[in-house]
């Protein structure tokens, strides 16, 4: 991966660029166009997140059959010159707002493996325990393991195993008489 350096300039004019509205994309193109530079639209998103200014700020995805008409493509001359004189202004747009849900939600009732984990560290496991783990979904939590001896062929022991897989799609063979059929294999 190569390293690039943004000079103080060009982070001014990603945040400027930002500010009146444009896509990174379009930015690192204006970048790219004003300074003589190549970068990415994921370099300019980067350095803006870096920057504390890149959000979850992208729309929504129109339905099928609501597309909106294609703009103009303007020339790359015209276009570095409007945003120059600062012509652009930054649209507030209800799509990008984030949503906020109000109504509970249900959690699913979740299985469980009727065994009492060991609670072994990943260093503490041995080549035959079972690695299933438990805990780590926050941050700061630590995350330990099963640590049983484990079924052979899998990582997990005999309960957790089970646990992991679903009975119903397992049972179905994944090659039927009439696909083998279709084929020309029967």
């Amino acid at each position: 991966m190569e390293m690039m350096n943004w000079l103080p300039e060009h982070s001014a004019a990603l945040q400027d660029l930002r500010a009146r509205g444009l896509s990174y994309s379009e930015i690192a193109d204006t970048i790219n166009a004003t300074f003589n530079t190549a970068y990415t639209r994921n370099a300019a998103l980067s350095r803006a997140q870096r920057m504390g200014m890149a959000g979850l700020d992208r729309p929504e995805p129109s339905l099928p059959g609501h597309l909106e008409p294609p703009k103009p493509v303007l020339p790359e001359s015209s276009r570095i010159g409007r945003l120059r004189d600062g012509q652009a202004e930054p649209k507030f747009d209800l799509l990008r707002c984030p949503k906020i849900f109000t109504e509970p939600v249900e959690m699913p009732q979740l299985r469980c493996a009727a065994v009492a984990p060991r609670h072994l560290s990943l260093l503490d496991l041995q080549p035959g325990d079972c690695r299933y783990p438990y805990g780590g979904d926050t941050d700061g939590e630590t995350m330990t393991f099963c640590g049983h001896p484990r079924r052979p062929g899998s990582s997990y022991c005999s309960p957790h195993f089970h646990l992991s897989r679903d009975s119903a799609a397992s049972a179905r063979p994944v090659l039927n008489d009439a696909w083998l059929q279709a084929v020309g294999a029967i």
